[in-house]
């Protein structure tokens, strides 16, 4: 193991390794140990970083987070009212469950972890508001939260059934929502 004195990205690499541990042996196989060998630092760096397994998965949740809520807010069709919104959230669920299944899978898992472990429910209720927050520029805000719940349904379903993603059926859903 390579010794460094001066390493500003420690703990990016650190929450990046939390992450690729748990992409492949889910929650209950993170350790500080396990996080530490696979970022290629002393223990200590982990434990320095994040006292406790926790702080870690909060910020691997905030980290896997980022991508779909982040699509959403980029999104043109938020500041274009003449874009189809519904075909919008639909053609972005579908390139998001398109890409790397693992990567889906673990923002999932990690969201669905803050049902046990409270320390991270205000981490996924960031994401949903996050998200619901950018819709509420196209709709009301109960609409936005509503969205949020069947986009979130639908992603569950493909990834729980392995089902194909239907984007038209996904389109159709959330276009009922905003009629």
């Amino acid at each position: 193991m390579a010794r460094r004195r001066y390493d500003p990205d420690r703990r990016r690499r650190i929450i990046d390794a939390a992450i690729r541990v748990v992409g492949r042996g889910g929650i209950a196989g993170l350790s500080h140990r396990t996080v530490a060998a696979e970022a290629d630092v002393p223990l200590g760096s982990t434990t320095y970083h994040f006292a406790s397994l926790d702080e870690l998965l909060v910020a691997a949740l905030r980290q896997a987070g980022e991508g779909f809520a982040a699509a959403v807010g980029e999104s043109e069709a938020l500041s274009d009212p003449g874009t189809d919104l519904a075909a919008e959230l639909a053609r972005l669920m579908g390139q998001w469950l398109g890409g790397e299944r693992t990567g889906v899978e673990l923002e999932y898992e990690l969201y669905l972890a803050a049902l046990r472990r409270p320390a991270l429910r205000p981490v996924a209720a960031e994401w949903t508001d996050d998200v619901a927050t950018a819709l509420s520029a196209r709709t009301d805000p109960a609409t936005a939260r509503a969205l949020v719940a069947l986009m979130d349904g639908i992603c569950l379903q493909v990834l729980l059934t392995d089902a194909a993603y239907d984007e038209e059926y996904a389109r159709e859903m959330l276009g009922r929502l905003l009629a």
